[in-house]
């Protein structure tokens, strides 16, 4: 955590250091090549997983037109040993004459696909066979699977998985592949009926035609297993029997049909399982992830190429762009530099709306301020040292000058947001300040104009206090005389903050009590001493506050004169303590403007 918080630090004082210009066109760049990378991402997963989509329907259509063929095969299987069983063994008494004939006819009908068919009975003897008559010697047929399953159910039809034909002599000593169809027959012999065995012996390779044909087709390849997971067929078949390859054939049995994930052997697969009807076997698909993103590696390398030239030219638009915005802030930079010097400052106005509107704002108060200033000294001596003074407290260049060399120090820093809301904080300080000529304001307005002093005050000493305004809303539509709560944050300030380092607090409240209206500054700072605190408010004290304060004494006799001898200021503090300055007022939603009878401010 240390270390990435001295990274951090390190970061921000590095970009502290560079222009505006610089800092805003690697900005950019970061934030569009970030946003770029990440559309990228977001596309290439989606052409992904739209890739898996399409090669998982793919297969799923191909299992599904192997499952339709394959059913097929077994169907033409079933159907030669229904008509075996039930327009020839069914028909035919084996005590006077047997069923050989029926079964070349079917067999010359079937031989592209048919190896052979035989009937035993019940104890392996062979009853009749085509297009062989032997069985070999020593063959057991009772010992066969398919003779064992088809004699525990009599009822159900059996297919085995593939094997050679072995039963037979031949005289051409060829063995056959074969899937072998059985089943439990009744046999009539000389009026009686016994048990026997039907044997449909099917050509393997109609199977292999059809599964070859559909691994051409395909990214991956496509198997038969039996119930028991027993390879049917395999394109690798030979490999596997010799221990040279393995496959996962005993798993996929057991998977229910869909699409499946696995790894094998350390390759991640994408399985689509289907179930063969009356036999329990299952087609598998298998494509390997690795050859299905290779398809679009190609694709990836265009992405990866469009990328890189989007990259590079939005690095050059955020060149142009930050060039754009940081002239006009330059020349208005320097403009705001002339402000000190010049007797008639131009300000530059220019550049984006905002921009345009700081500058505006800045010659604004530039024009404002001359025209205060020529205002104070021509009606200084006209107006009573309170309006003086109140007068003074809006327009006193120190303030002013200090508040102003802050506003360049910002902008020659490049902290144009800080700059551009000191400004807007200065301006509303003049409005408000100002009041269209008013001495009467509400509360609410009064309250801003403290905020907008404190929003100043808090740019220029930075670190040393904060400011809490806790304000009663239903107060804020009644009436008061303008700049009687910024002195006394000035005061709070100038005396409670000065020796606070972060640790000071200034509370605002407005509330009400008796149907009477008070204002209370607050503060955390040092206190007064009791034998000040008597005299501060009487004209035993004519010390001045600091800086552009109208002075506690000023604000409370500025009070009494509007509102009468019961109002006024109450000043409650402890050494160490803090001091707390209460503003009495009456609530009033309608004052005169000037019980004096002097002019308006």
């Amino acid at each position: 955590m240390k270390w990435f918080r001295k990274k951090w630090e390190y970061i921000r004082n590095y970009y502290k250091q560079k222009s505006m210009q610089f800092t805003i066109s690697i900005s950019f760049t970061i934030v569009a090549v970030i946003g770029m990378a990440l559309l990228g991402i977001t596309l290439f997963r989606s052409y992904q997983s739209a890739m898996e989509t399409i090669v998982l329907e793919d297969n799923a259509r191909i299992l599904d037109q192997v499952d339709i063929n394959l059913n097929s095969y077994l169907r033409n299987m079933m159907r030669i040993s229904d008509s075996v069983y039930y327009n020839s063994i069914k028909q035919t008494d084996f005590g006077s004459s047997g069923i050989d004939n029926d079964l070349s006819l079917l067999y010359e009908a079937n031989r592209d696909s048919l190896v052979s068919l035989a009937c035993f009975t019940e104890d392996g003897n062979l009853i009749s066979s085509i297009p062989f008559s032997t069985l070999k010697d020593g063959i057991d047929v009772t010992s066969q699977d398919w003779f064992q399953k088809a004699s525990e159910k009599m009822e159900n039809l059996h297919f085995s998985d593939f094997h050679v034909q072995n039963l037979f002599d031949n005289s051409s000593e060829r063995y056959y592949w074969v899937i072998s169809l059985s089943r439990g027959v009744e046999i009539t012999r000389n009026g009686s009926l016994e048990s026997g065995i039907l044997l449909v012996d099917m050509d393997f390779s109609g199977i292999r035609q059809l599964f070859t044909k559909v691994n051409s087709q395909s990214p991956g390849y496509v198997y038969l297993v039996d119930s028991d997971g027993k390879l049917i067929y395999h394109p690798k078949q030979n490999l596997i029997f010799s221990n040279l390859m393995k496959e996962n054939n005993l798993h996929a049995s057991t998977l229910e049909d869909g699409t499946h994930e696995e790894i094998f052997e350390g390759e991640e697969r994408m399985l689509v399982v289907k179930t063969v009807g009356y036999t329990g076997w299952k087609i598998v698909s298998v494509t390997p992830m690795k050859s299905l993103y290779g398809s679009f590696a190609r694709s990836q390398m265009m992405a990866l190429m469009i990328l890189l030239i989007a990259i590079l030219a939005m690095i050059f638009i955020n060149q142009f762009l930050s060039v754009r915005v940081v002239k006009p802030l330059k020349r208005l930079e320097n403009s705001v530099k002339e402000i000190g010097s010049a007797s008639v400052p131009q300000i530059y106005i220019g550049g984006s709306d905002e921009i345009q509107h700081l500058g505006k704002t800045i010659q604004s108060m530039v024009i404002e301020m001359r025209k205060l200033t020529d205002d104070v000294v021509r009606e200084q001596e006209e107006k009573r040292k309170s309006e003086l003074d109140a007068l003074q407290s809006q327009i006193n260049p120190h303030f002013l000058y200090n508040t102003l060399d802050s506003i360049m120090w910002m902008v020659e820093a490049e902290k144009y947001e800080d700059a551009i809301s000191m400004v807007q904080a200065l301006g509303n300080l003049f409005r408000i300040s100002l009041s269209r000529g008013k001495t009467i304001i509400t509360v609410d307005e009064e309250i801003q104009h403290a905020k907008n002093y404190v929003a100043i005050q808090k740019y220029r000493y930075k670190n040393k206090f904060e400011a809490y305004f806790e304000i009663d809303e239903r107060l804020v539509q009644y009436k008061t005389i303008k700049l009687i709560v910024q002195p006394l944050i000035e005061n709070a300030i100038y005396y409670g903050m000065e020796f606070m380092d972060g640790d000071g607090e200034i509370y605002i409240r407005v509330k009400s009590r008796d149907d009477e209206l008070y204002i209370e500054v607050e503060d955390n700072g040092p206190g007064i001493p009791k034998e000040r605190l008597a005299s501060l408010l009487t004209d035993e004290n004519r010390e001045r506050s600091r800086g552009s304060g109208i002075g506690l004494r000023n604000v409370h006799q500025r009070i009494k004169l509007y509102f009468g001898n019961v109002y006024g200021l109450e000043i409650e503090s402890e050494p160490d303590e803090g001091t707390l300055v209460r503003i009495h007022l009456p609530l009033c939603t309608e004052l005169p403007t000037d019980r004096k009878g002097g002019s308006e401010l």
